[in-house]
């Protein structure tokens, strides 16, 4: 029988890989080399308090505040959409420039945009609190085993995202190759949007 500890980390794994939102802003971060851990750390400690609580029995507040889920999404969707048309401008720009010629940004900002793709996106209630947690129940004592494996992957995750992204610096050498990741995140922000709109889990 699997371990609870692998079968948490290879759910969570295979729960976070799929290209998103989220992973293609953590790639950008980490091409940009601004603010890298910060930001990891937000993402993974995000998903460790969503895994918490559905282990703990949360996802049954659904059932409670029916409306949540709905307000989540319109917020969540707006925010992809004025996202989405950013990463459009500037792949669009005349003046585009290298990531090292662009100014920096705070600290501060990149967090909070970092946190409003983590927790105004339903689908990561669903992943974590309602599937990880309900899954969860299937360990009864090994409980807190499975919700460790399934944290351990999204830091696992998350900082091998953020840091590995250097690697591809040299790719990213040419504004020609920022212009087709810019166009590839606006993309998946409208896509995401989409799904969210159309209430596609």
């Amino acid at each position: 029988m699997t371990s609870p500890l692998l079968a948490g980390f290879l759910l969570g794994l295979s729960l976070i890989l799929p290209i998103g939102a989220q992973n293609a802003f953590v790639l950008r971060v980490g091409l940009r080399g601004e603010h890298v851990w910060a930001v990891c750390l937000a993402c993974a400690l995000s998903d460790a308090l969503l895994i918490l609580a559905g282990v703990s029995g949360f996802s049954h507040i659904s059932a409670t505040l029916p409306w949540a889920e709905d307000v989540l999404r319109y917020f969540g969707a707006a925010f992809l959409i004025v996202y989405g048309a950013r990463s459009f401008r500037d792949a669009f720009r005349t003046e585009a420039l290298k990531p090292s010629e662009a100014a920096p940004e705070s600290l501060k900002r990149v967090v909070l945009t970092c946190l409003a793709f983590t927790w105004l996106n339903p689908h990561v209630y669903l992943d974590t609190v309602v599937l990880i947690g309900s899954i969860s129940t299937q360990f009864s004592e090994s409980r807190g085993l499975f919700a460790l494996g399934a944290m351990l992957a999204s830091f696992t995750f998350f900082f091998s995202l953020g840091y590995g992204a250097r690697l591809l610096k040299p790719l990213f050498a040419r504004p020609v190759t920022w212009r087709i990741l810019d166009v590839a995140i606006g993309l998946i922000m409208w896509v995401t949007a989409a799904r969210l709109l159309l209430n596609e889990t």
